[in-house]
C-alpha cells in the first residue's frame, strides 16, 4: 500500500484487450499505473509490490485441467491481500463462469464488454475511496 504522499498503485493486466487504451485514465484519476501483459508477468510484479488496484480481463478456458480461467492463479495470490481491489473485464455470454470464480475470490466489481471508460472510472473512484 502507498505510503504518504505516494500515489496509490494500479496494476493493469492486458491479455487480450479489445477496449481502449485506459492508461490515461488511470493517470487522470491519481494512480501510479503498471501495465502487464499476461498473468506471469502480474505474478512477478506482485513479489515486488502490491498494487492498491488490479484491473484485468476474465478469459474463460475450458481446457485448463485445474482451473476454469486466467485469474484462479491471481485470485488465489491474492487471497492474503484481500485489501487489494481486483475490477474484471468479462465477456457477457462468460457470466455463470465469473460468479464461479466470485464465489470463491473476492471481486470488487466486474464490468461487462464492451468495456466502457465511464464504468472504469466509477470504479476506480469507489476503489479510491477505501484507499
Amino acid at each position: 500500500m502507498p505510503m504518504k504522499n505516494e500515489p496509490p498503485r494500479l496494476l493493469a493486466i492486458l491479455e487480450l484487450g479489445g477496449y481502449p487504451n485506459l492508461t490515461p485514465v488511470y493517470r487522470q484519476l491519481g494512480f501510479a499505473a503498471e501495465v502487464v501483459t499476461s498473468q506471469r508477468k502480474a505474478l512477478a510484479y506482485l513479489k515486488k509490490r502490491l498494487p492498491d488496484v488490479i484491473v484485468a480481463e476474465y478469459n474463460f478456458q475450458s481446457d485448463f485441467r485445474d482451473r476454469t480461467s486466467n485469474l484462479e492463479t491471481l485470485m488465489a495470490a491474492l487471497q492474503r491481500h484481500p485489501e487489494v481491489k481486483v475490477i474484471v473485464f468479462y465477456q457477457p455470454e462468460h457470466v455463470p463462469k465469473l460468479q464461479g470464480l466470485e464465489a470463491r475470490f473476492p471481486v470488487f466489481r466486474t464490468i461487462p464488454f464492451p468495456v466502457s471508460q465511464e464504468l472504469v472510472e466509477q470504479a476506480l473512484q469507489d476503489a479510491l475511496g477505501g484507499v
